[in-house]
């Protein structure tokens, strides 16, 4: 097995060229035809097929840049009996994701090079998808004493990114110390922003809803409050941020300021804070508590607009597999967290692109291409060029289909999308020219 310096990737690609025929890039112009050999893009437009080649019709459709996540739970090690490194990788390939960051809050914590390099080994021994593991920032997620960042950055896993998700760094003086050592090492620091001082108990946002339904409230300024520390220690000591799921208003304007002043603030919005708010907390269905929690319809808004106009980077599906065990108790005793990965493109093309908000182009903006960038990710959300690695998604934008849990390639049930209707549906995902998902195959199984 070959090892290619630039990643550290170990799976080969595809022996066997592949010609993708008829699809229109980015969902532009005419279809055309995309010829793959050796894992790159070697042609594009109407040419010969090599006699040995794999051939997908793609009857018309949207071709992509291949997705990437830089937020996602696999829960390996630790809690494989609600998803593994081999079923988390089949739901991103369902979804059109050839990349995922995977947190580092597992049992036990990615704090070191040995858990890291692991996670790695595993996704690429399966090729179904390259499965990056943050490192923890803090030991234990213990938030007391910084974790070996360069031990990690330089591991066979090439970690690139680091986060306390599912824990916010509280100590201010830390987390300064954190940007110091991550900027001598050029790495990211992703925050969950989150005060937990003002957040005990908490379990929805703070608003009309709860105080109706009796549930206690999680204020906007838990969140907010950490985006403008965070913001003025990467302004001063000079680090690249990453805000985690932001989810208010008021955080789309701290990161509007943050911007003008060129300070190298990041954020991702989640597919559920776009679409959903806290109306769907009425059935007290423990399926919608997550954290942030769903907010008011003005935020949903904010969000929107500052993902159209660039204020938020990306889309991240925090995609965060629990069992049944956990989601079906009281709302306040549900742990947080949704299923998002087989069905965030969808979401996406439903809110942006089927109302004619934004186009394809949009979608692979903030799919696929910002989030590479942001993570510096070699290899993933680059141009549909010739020359460029076939990482890539076909997508039907015409394909109308119902979420159905029990036809997850997931191993949890907790999708909060069930028995909600989409009109559009990835069809293949190609990794370095290997398909790894092909919807029709899927459907014949």
């Amino acid at each position: 097995m070959t090892t290619y310096p630039e990643t550290g990737r170990l799976s080969a690609p595809a022996e066997s060229p592949l010609v993708i025929k008829n699809v229109r890039l980015y969902g532009e112009g005419e279809p055309t035809d995309v010829v793959v050999k050796d894992g790159i893009i070697a042609a594009i437009g109407n040419t010969a097929e090599a006699e040995d080649a794999q051939v997908i019709d793609g009857q018309g459709n949207v071709l992509l840049p291949g997705l990437v996540d830089m937020h996602v739970h696999l829960r390996e090690p630790g809690r494989e009996d609600t998803e593994t490194i081999e079923t988390g990788s089949k739901a991103a390939a369902k979804g059109g994701f050839t990349a995922v960051f995977t947190m580092a809050n597992t049992n036990p914590v990615t704090d070191q090079p040995i858990i890291a390099e692991s996670v790695w080994a595993k996704s690429q021994a399966l090729a179904l998808c390259d499965v990056h593991p943050v490192g923890s920032i803090t030991k234990g997620l213990e938030g007391k004493t910084l974790t070996e960042f360069g031990m990690m950055a330089r591991s066979d896993a090439k970690v690139r990114m680091f986060s306390d998700d599912g824990k916010c760094v509280q100590d201010p003086q830390l987390m300064r110390r954190a940007l110091e050592y991550a900027k001598g090492m050029d790495v990211l620091l992703a925050q969950h922003a989150e005060d937990d001082r003002m957040t005990g108990g908490a379990s929805a946002h703070e608003g009309e809803t709860a105080a109706k339904l009796g549930l206690r409230g999680w204020p906007r300024v838990a969140e907010e409050s950490i985006v403008a520390r965070d913001a003025l220690l990467a302004r001063d000591y000079g680090n690249r941020v990453h805000i985690c799921h932001a989810s208010t208003q008021g955080t789309v304007e701290l990161l509007k300021w943050a911007k003008e002043q060129d300070i190298p603030l990041t954020a991702e919005v989640t597919p559920h804070h776009l679409l959903m708010t806290d109306d769907k907390l009425r059935t007290y269905d423990g399926l919608f508590r997550v954290n942030p929690p769903l907010r008011e319809q003005r935020d949903t808004e904010a969000l929107r607009e500052a993902l159209l106009n660039g204020t938020i980077d990306c889309v991240a599906t925090d995609h965060a597999p629990h069992g049944s065990e956990d989601k079906c108790v009281e709302f306040e005793n549900a742990r947080p967290g949704m299923l998002g990965l087989e069905s965030s493109l969808a979401v996406i093309a439903k809110i942006f692109v089927e109302t004619g908000l934004a186009d394809w182009r949009f979608v692979a903006r903030v799919m696929s291409e910002r989030p590479a960038e942001i993570t510096r990710l070699p290899g993933h959300g680059r141009p549909i060029a010739e020359g460029e690695p076939a990482n890539l998604t076909i997508v039907d934008p015409d394909h109308h289909w119902v979420s159905d849990s029990a036809k997850l390639a997931s191993k949890s049930e907790n999708n909060p999308y069930a028995g909600e209707e989409f009109g559009a549906r990835v069809t293949h995902t190609i990794l370095r020219g290997a398909v790894t998902f092909d919807l029709a195959a899927s459907e014949e199984d």
